[in-house]
């Protein structure tokens, strides 16, 4: 499978929505890799203009990355009840909560212009996150030669994207950073590491597998492929790249003591993702038995929040995105990562025990 990507290395930048660009993305596949764009956060027009601006700087393979989460299930109640309880941060800020909120992200599974858009396009990689389209829609990417790639945390979601006609799992565990993949987030959730994730995978379904979450050198690719996966996406590694979108506050937290402190909590979107431990996220403590309103109807407000806050040069309020390796964090450009990423694989494949 890595030779349909067209990879010279087994690695793939995760696609992290609001980090990744088509900037980044090409660096990565410039540099043999397979870079990635996530578009969940915008429409059919902004995907479509975010991939041409990408084909403009690679002609190598790259990867487009959708959400395909459930519907969001608007409950006035909650909402209200959810804005009271941040209304002291607005006020912190000289603000007022919003009135209401909104859907602010359209799940793949329900976009069609999206959907039409890729299918038109062709893209050489799509990847899909918190579930499995439909049949039609695997069937019509699938039929363009587009290779198709989704995330699974647990054996049971990886069987269900086997059946659907999946080439590639992405084996993400629970060390990773940004929105955790789960397809039911009311469910139980195992709470698997990468590796133990990625073995069980490799040993119980035919698929190629992708070890994700956690992994930020070349040792750990090493570790990866050692397991048996065949390739290992990296998101948080590529954050502090300049070609990243990260803004200056995220970067320093980054690269900072604060890397050593990750939160897996619902509070900022309304799904789990594990982000660096700011404000925002020490709120998790104080939820008890009070639920957020439904993902991305939540988000709406925390970005409101992070607007507000943001502007009063308070940047804790920011969704920085990390999984639990980011003290290893370098500020490097992608490609001289992926260089130095190449070398430690090496070292580290003749040393498993990644010290040479």
């Amino acid at each position: 499978m890595l030779d349909v990507l067209g990879l010279k290395v087994p690695i793939i930048q995760a696609p992290m929505a609001g980090v990744s660009t088509p900037a980044l993305a090409a660096a990565v596949s410039n540099a043999g890799g397979l870079g990635s764009i996530g578009v969940g956060a915008t429409d059919a027009a902004g995907a479509k203009a975010m991939i041409s601006d990408l084909r403009t700087r690679t002609n190598r393979a790259f990867n487009v990355n959708v959400f395909v989460h459930g519907p969001a299930t608007a409950d006035a109640q909650r909402e209200a009840a959810w804005l009271e309880w941040l209304a002291p941060l607005f006020v912190e800020f000289g603000a007022e909560p919003p009135k209401t909120l909104r859907t602010i992200y359209k799940s793949f599974a329900d976009d069609e212009e999206m959907l039409a858009m890729l299918i038109e396009d062709v893209p050489p990689v799509v990847s899909f996150h918190f579930g499995v389209p439909s049949p039609e829609a695997i069937s019509a990417l699938k039929a363009g030669g587009t290779v198709l790639l989704a995330t699974a945390t647990n054996l049971e979601e990886a069987e269900k994207l086997a059946d659907a006609g999946i080439d590639m799992i992405v084996a993400q565990g629970i060390e990773a950073g940004g929105h955790r993949g789960v397809f039911d987030p009311t469910a139980p959730d195992d709470q698997l590491g990468t590796f133990a994730l990625t073995r069980l995978l490799v040993r119980k379904t035919k698929l190629p597998v992708i070890a994700a979450g956690g992994i930020m050198d070349g040792a750990g690719i090493a570790a990866a492929l050692i397991l048996g996966a065949s390739a290992a996406q990296l998101g948080t590694a590529f954050v502090a790249c300049p070609e990243s979108a990260a803004d200056e506050a995220y970067r320093a937290a980054l690269l900072g003591p604060g890397a050593h402190r990750t939160r897996l909590t619902s509070v900022i979107s309304g799904r789990p993702a594990r982000a660096l431990a700011n404000r925002f996220t020490d709120l998790h403590a104080s939820l008890t038995d009070r639920l957020p309103p439904d993902y991305p109807i939540a988000y709406d407000a925390g970005k409101a929040l992070h607007a507000v806050a943001k502007a009063r040069n308070e940047h804790g309020f920011g969704a920085q995105w990390a999984g639990q390796g980011a003290p290893l964090a370098r500020a490097m450009p992608a490609a001289d990562l992926i260089a130095t990423l190449v070398q430690e694989l090496e070292a580290g494949m003749r040393a498993p025990n990644g010290n040479p």
